[in-house]
């Protein structure tokens, strides 16, 4: 399949008009429709639609678009890559992290990959995880952190991370008696909770919890944006239930009381997707391999607290 004639059509669909895209290329029209019609006979499928008003893709063109897309991408970023050093690879990446995932590693990533690879652009994408979840399967990102080991089926995953998950409410509060360390399931079910709607996966593990129980919880409001939550509870509006992460949400850790909860083994597991590694591009291959040395290095040194690099035979 001709390359040139992959160029011309995905413009045309993203131009819309035949008139457009063959300006873009600065080649005649009849030319441009000649290439487009190669292409055609090669699928052997329409792959536009053409009228008064201009042209869209059929079915088949769509399919043709996204991943020709893909491919024209790849190929410019290899023919890039191929006329510099390796350690001057240059390339844009979209990552997609949650919110308190964003909090403790976004930063540190940045400023790594800055220091050492200046010539990857990374589009570091924050967001709740069933919005992540929804913007990979469209193939809008190229790797991301989710907490599921069917969010993103066209996408490979790898088990990265294990978190503890602690009740937490400010210092100061008078929620929890001051020589507690830990609570019991049964005491995390008496305090007034702030927690994400019930399609959060968090949310969901914790109910599932109570319910195994028998126990019921006062949930006092639910909150999906993360810095307002963290907020909201730090002024008094009751406890949540969060990994440890969420302390860089809003104050500083110090001004939380992160609390276990002793009798159940409470966590999440962070997984880390990303394209196949026949699509995955040599710079986001690049931010992979770097997103885990980061990961590694923020647990070991006790930045990441609460967390455990998790081997592949416990995922």
């Amino acid at each position: 399949m001709d390359v040139r004639g992959l160029r011309y059509f995905v413009q045309v669909v993203e131009s819309g008009s035949l008139t457009k895209a063959s300006r873009q290329f600065f080649v005649a029209q009849p030319a441009l429709s000649q290439q487009i019609a190669r292409l055609e006979d090669e699928v052997g499928k329409p792959l536009l639609v053409r009228s008064a008003r201009g042209v869209v893709p059929t079915p088949n063109g769509a399919a043709l678009y996204r991943h020709a897309k893909l491919m024209l991408r790849q190929l410019d970023e290899a023919v890039l890559i191929a006329r510099q050093e390796s350690s001057n690879v240059r390339g844009r990446v979209t990552l997609g992290l949650g919110p308190s995932t964003t909090c403790m590693l976004g930063l540190p990533l940045l400023l790594h990959m800055k220091e050492n690879y200046p010539g990857i652009m990374l589009n570091v994408v924050g967001a709740l995880p069933q919005h992540l979840e929804e913007r990979a399967r469209r193939d809008e990102l190229d790797i991301t952190i989710l907490f599921s080991k069917t969010a993103a089926s066209d996408l490979v995953f790898e088990p990265l991370l294990e978190e503890e998950v602690f009740v937490m409410v400010p210092a100061e509060s008078q929620l929890v008696a001051p020589e507690k360390r830990s609570l019991t399931l049964a005491e995390a079910s008496t305090l007034p909770m702030v927690l994400s709607s019930p399609g959060h996966s968090l949310r969901r593990r914790f109910t599932s919890e109570l319910e195994r129980a028998n126990l019921d919880v006062d949930i006092v409001a639910e909150i999906d944006s993360m810095q307002l939550l963290m907020r909201y509870v730090a002024e008094g509006g009751g406890a949540t239930v969060q990994p440890m992460a969420a302390t860089l949400v809003h104050q500083a850790p110090q001004g939380w009381r992160c609390l276990p909860i002793s009798d159940v083994p409470l966590t999440r597991v962070n997984y880390l997707y990303s394209l196949p590694a026949q699509k995955l591009s040599a710079s986001a291959s690049i931010v992979h391999n770097e997103l885990c040395h980061v990961v590694r290095r923020l647990i070991k040194d006790g930045t990441w607290q609460g967390a455990r690099i998790l081997p592949p035979s416990q995922a």
